[in-house]
């Protein structure tokens, strides 16, 4: 069913859980997460990546997932992820996205800001939910790179750049990283809480692939409600891939196997970050 990115994520920190935003590249991808939010009875956030809406079929693949989306008996959300051009934000949103984060995160504080501004002043009329980044998250969305962390949000511009962009939900940068950490992952938790202070809105967390327990599970009493997972579900489909495709092939190219393997494997990933961010395991 279909829902207010910002509704669901304040319904849920409510509860003193966090939802899962799971990056799909393909339909079968979301297809595999939205059962899996279907059988566990909680919402979830489905990410496409500028990358994949600005290919050849990618507003075709929004468009798809939509109804995906609508059909689902749960709250399923459809959201393009760090976009930083205005024209693939409004094609993105015709053909079907119900939120964007607006991604001026490299530009400066004023432009950032005056950015996410004007993509929320072109999409209010359409009910589209405006996410921001304030500072800079390091790495790559669609290429599990090994880096670490930079550009931390500075706290003290947090309270001006929500009054600025006017966005429903904040992308913190707190040492996390998009790709593979390079080491230990460390999140700054006091800077969290200082970012959580003041602002006024829900906030996110990118690149939660390779965060501990221990992590996720503090994520919604740090007011982190969205929680962005890309690298590690990825790596479950290709596991998934070099397991099965041998075998498709010995058996006469069976693609409904090969294909019904691979969906599990991202059903069975979606299912178990359900799982972590959920109330009862924060709370165990």
């Amino acid at each position: 069913m279909r829902t207010r990115l910002d509704d669901l994520v304040t319904s849920r920190l409510a509860e003193g859980a966090a939802v899962p935003a799971l990056t799909c590249y393909d339909f079968s991808t979301a297809l595999a997460v939205v059962s899996a939010a279907e059988e566990f009875g909680r919402g979830v956030i489905i990410l496409i990546t500028p990358k994949t809406a600005s290919a050849q079929d990618g507003l075709r693949l929004i468009t798809a997932v939509r109804g995906l989306a609508d059909s689902a008996s749960v709250p399923v959300g459809v959201q393009l992820d760090h976009a930083p051009h205005l024209d693939l934000i409004l094609a993105a949103v015709d053909a079907g996205v119900d939120s964007v984060l607006a991604d001026g995160s490299a530009l400066s504080f004023d432009d950032n800001a005056a950015f996410v501004r004007r993509v929320r002043s072109l999409t209010d009329d359409a009910g589209i939910v405006v996410e921001a980044e304030l500072g800079s998250i390091a790495g790559d969305e669609d290429r599990a790179l090994s880096v670490t962390a930079s550009g931390k949000t500075d706290p003290r511009l947090v309270a001006p750049y929500l009054v600025s962009s006017q966005a429903h939900l904040l992308a913190t940068s707190v040492g996390n990283v998009h790709g593979s950490y390079a080491g230990e992952p460390e999140l700054d938790w006091p800077l969290i809480a200082e970012v959580q202070a003041e602002s006024v809105v829900p906030l996110s967390l990118h690149g939660a692939s390779g965060l501990s327990d221990s992590d996720l599970s503090r994520a919604a009493a740090a007011g982190l409600g969205k929680i962005n997972i890309n690298t590690e579900l990825r790596a479950a489909v290709f596991d998934a891939v070099q397991t099965q495709l041998g075998p498709s092939r010995e058996h006469g190219d069976d693609m409904l196997t090969f294909e019904r393997v691979c969906r599990e494997a991202a059903r069975s990933f979606a299912v178990s970050a359900l799982k972590r961010l959920d109330v009862h395991r924060s709370r165990a």
